[in-house]
């Protein structure tokens, strides 16, 4: 089933009702489709330690509970988007929020890290699906009303996602603190009951009867799932050398080689490929894009993670108060997103953005166990800019350079590469801080981070195509 066609099945029932505009009724549980991965990307930072102390794990146990998130997200978010492309959003956004909930309730009862571990994949896949089914609808909304650029639509999305992941750490401290690190699983059964409620009643049905749906055996057929299973196979064994990278497993990277070989024979005959490779390379601006993302991720997840981890070992603050200290970069990057959300000026603020990320990295080589709070606020609050601008603007670049018939394999594509540098973030502070959480591993992460940060200037600069991104029309 094609976007084109979804817009069309639903046109004339939704029309009488929203004749101009965006259907409000699917912001809520777009919203809460996309918070859920970095509510559980974020919280997870400051309840390492805790749930290390409790289960007598060291930190290269714990450190799997990130790890497994984004392994699971990174795969899984490109095939859950092409299967969102194919069937349409609502089945596929029920059954991730179902994930969620169990994985939440898996978390809550667990009595080892291996046991958490695979509540946190459960949750990974969940939330699969809940950014390529929100672009989805946004697209199917622009199709329906007209109008190419949903600006503010598009905003809040972004800024949701982005306030969630900048106050995760402060809410996971609250919920550490006031019941121990299980609230950090346990807040999951909630939000999947709420998400799992309005998509249910908010979300496009799918309806078989309609003349205009393709029989379900050609829907099947459409399905690539050699190709997907290729993919699978080069993703997993690249990052399972990522995450441990050691001469003896030589073995994974012959793999990756082998299955991405075999992936790109695939879908160049493909009648139908999981990754239009064709159009894909022959798309260097999304490509660019893509590139960003990874980048981009490698700095923020780093601070992230990486920061937080010094904040409570190197500066020797609790878990709460650690939260706190990241609490400024929510205010931060919330004025940010709201002051130029409707900017259409996408180069602007990737150029902003990974200037400021340069600085961030840069500020962190000043820092050392005895510094001052106020100067940690006033980092968390400058750090803010960067995590309000370069988000927005790559999810905005995608919007308008993807294929419309792709746009959620695309949108999928966009969190792989992101979680990729999420990943790659999280091996950089395990390797950093392999001693513990010091300010000489701080300042390391610190220098990992400005080359980081300096790709990202380089590949914007360059990147001429970013000032032809602008839309024609904003609602």
């Amino acid at each position: 089933m094609s976007l084109r066609d979804t817009v069309t099945r639903h046109r004339a029932d939704r029309r009488s009702d929203h004749p101009d505009g965006f259907d409000r009724r699917l912001i809520v549980p777009m919203v809460l489709g996309s918070i859920l991965n970095p509510v559980n990307s974020s919280m997870i930072a400051v309840g390492l330690i805790p749930i290390g102390i409790a289960l007598g794990a060291p930190p290269s146990e714990t450190a799997w509970l990130v790890s497994a998130l984004y392994l699971a997200t990174a795969v899984g978010q490109p095939v859950v988007g092409r299967l969102i492309d194919l069937y349409g959003p609502r089945r596929l956004f029920l059954i991730g929020s179902a994930l969620v909930g169990l994985g939440g309730v898996l978390g809550l009862l667990a009595p080892s890290v291996g046991v958490l571990v695979v509540a946190r994949v459960l949750i990974g896949l969940g939330t699969c699906a809940g950014y390529p089914s929100a672009m989805y609808l946004i697209r199917s909304e622009a199709e329906r009303t007209g109008r190419q650029s949903p600006a503010g639509i598009l905003t809040v999305l972004a800024v949701s996602a982005q306030t969630v992941s900048v106050i995760g750490p402060t809410v996971g401290g609250f919920l550490i603190g006031l019941a121990g690190w299980r609230a950090i699983f346990a807040v999951n059964v909630p939000l999947a009951a709420v998400c799992l409620t309005l998509g249910a009643i908010r979300l496009p049905k799918h309806r078989p009867e309609d003349p205009s749906d393709a029989p379900r055996a050609r829907l099947v057929s459409s399905i690539d799932l050699a190709g997907i299973a290729l993919f699978v196979a080069t993703l997993v064994s690249l990052l399972l050398f990522l995450l441990r990278p050691q001469a003896s497993d030589w073995w994974l990277l012959v793999i990756t080689a082998a299955a991405a070989v075999g992936f790109v024979l695939r879908e160049r005959r493909a009648a139908t490929p999981f990754v239009d490779l064709a159009v894909l390379t022959g798309n260097v601006p999304l490509l660019l894009t893509y590139a960003r993302s990874l980048l981009g991720a490698c700095v923020s997840y780093a601070l992230l993670y990486g920061y937080t981890q010094w904040l409570e070992e190197g500066r020797g603050l609790s878990a709460s108060t650690a939260g706190l200290v990241l609490l400024p970069i929510f205010a931060g990057a919330i004025a940010v997103s709201t002051l130029t959300g409707r900017n259409p000026r996408i180069r602007n603020k990737l150029l902003v953005g990974s200037v400021t990320q340069a600085l961030v990295a840069a500020a962190l080589l000043l820092l050392g166990p005895h510094t001052a709070v106020w100067a940690l606020l006033a980092l968390a609050l400058f750090a803010g800019i960067p995590q309000g601008l370069v988000n927005l603007a790559n999810q905005n670049a995608v919007y308008f350079q993807a294929d419309p018939e792709r746009i959620g394999s695309s949108a999928g594509l966009l969190r792989t590469f992101f979680y990729l540098g999420a990943i790659s973030a999280s091996v950089a502070s395990g390797r950093f801080f392999a001693g513990g959480a010091d300010s000489a591993g701080l300042h390391d992460l610190a220098w990992f981070m400005l080359v980081a940060a300096g790709l990202f200037v380089v590949i914007t600069v360059v990147d001429r195509s970013l000032a032809r991104v602008v839309p024609r029309d904003r609602s």
